[in-house]
């Protein structure tokens, strides 16, 4: 059997290598993950509360409208209910908004490098995908994305804070790229990491969404809630948006695990301020030792950090994973000294930066 032609070449997601397997194959008791951007202080115990309860409804189909939480949410926002849906992770909304709005004859424009799930369901619908590499400071090239607007431009993604580079679009960058991109262009602001900025520069999308009705904002619950294996996040827009998107969403498409853990989590707003501020000291702990040895980086506005090693950064990922170190470095990025590391507790920073100083010794320089 042949599938579709235009699948064919699309290569299969490759996730950080999982700690397991890392011990098994190298023969390692400890063995730190700073390859996916998990919370490395876990979730709110009042989600753990939640979960634990939720066995007894094990058997029992999950709310396919995820109706409690999607008013918790809307309460939180300032938005109506018909205006979220929810999606297993906000991985499957990007999906679930490629296939309501995307056909072969589209086009859709993308940053690079950036998360790679919006290039990949646009090629799954058989869309045209332009690329738009990121300027030298790793941020989104948004006059050079307008430039690529056509009649043909169906959908414009842009990651803010950027995955992979940490940088961050402020309020005015994005409201003059709105103000200047067609009515009949959606432009989806994927924001997994907003929870983490402390800088005040960062735009308010959600009340955006009054004046730019071809918006679409996207968000998570794997990222600072800690809730990455039960799969859940969402989308905000304008209800009629949303409605064309939930109707290609399969049903129960979010675990009711997940549906109870992201409503304790929601409510657990001490939690978040923790993690936010840990995070904000990880930050600096990781960029005063780069500078300390002469590395540069990308200014981080999430909870990750891409550093240049000066050095091939295949090769500095595998000594790391020798020291029981789990990074990412992913030669698509277009980096090839780059690295991706994750901002864990201050003691797993430590740790990666003893065996980064010792890699840096190891590994010849480029």
């Amino acid at each position: 059997m042949q599938p579709k032609k235009n699948i064919v070449h699309l290569p299969v997601y490759q996730p950080g290598k999982p700690i397991d397997e890392v011990k098994r194959e190298l023969g390692l008791t400890e063995v730190i993950k700073l390859a996916s951007n998990e919370n490395p202080f876990g979730c709110s115990p009042k989600a753990k509360e939640a979960i634990i309860a939720a066995v007894e409804q094990t058997s029992i189909y999950p709310d396919g409208g995820a109706v409690e939480l999607t008013q918790a949410v809307a309460d939180e926002l300032g938005v109506q209910t018909n205006q979220i849906i929810f999606g297993a992770g906000s991985d499957e909304v990007i999906l679930m908004i490629a296939r309501a709005f995307l056909t072969p004859e589209d086009e859709t424009i993308t940053a690079f490098p950036t998360f790679p799930q919006y290039k990949h369901n646009a090629e799954v619908e058989g869309a045209k995908v332009i690329e738009v590499p990121v300027d030298a400071n790793g941020k989104h090239d948004l006059q050079a994305m307008l430039a690529k607007v056509t009649d043909k431009t169906k959908i414009i993604w842009i990651c803010n804070p950027n995955n992979p580079t940490g940088t961050v679009l402020d309020e005015h960058e994005i409201t003059g790229f709105l103000d200047a991109v067609p009515d009949s262009v959606m432009v989806v602001l994927d924001e997994a990491y907003v929870e983490y900025n402390v800088t005040g520069q960062f735009p308010d999308s959600i009340k955006l969404l009054d004046k730019y009705k071809n918006i679409v904002v996207l968000r998570t619950f794997s990222k600072i809630f800690g809730l990455a294996s039960l799969r859940i996040g969402y989308g905000v827009g304008s209800a009629e948006l949303i409605r064309s998107v939930n109707q290609v969403r399969e049903p129960f498409n979010t675990t009711t695990y997940a549906q109870k853990a992201a409503l304790a989590s929601v409510r657990d707003t001490g939690f978040i301020e923790f993690c936010r501020e840990a995070n904000a000291k990880g930050i600096q702990q990781l960029t005063a030792a780069f500078e300390e040895l002469g590395l540069s980086y990308f200014e981080a506005h999430g909870n990750f950090v891409m550093v240049d090693v000066q050095r091939p950064g295949g090769a500095v990922f595998q000594s790391l994973l020798r020291q029981g170190i789990i990074i990412r470095h992913d030669p698509s990025w277009g980096y090839p000294t780059k690295i991706r590391v994750t901002v864990g507790s201050e003691e797993q920073n430590n740790k990666f930066l003893a065996a980064l100083r010792h890699t840096l010794g190891e590994v010849t320089a480029s």
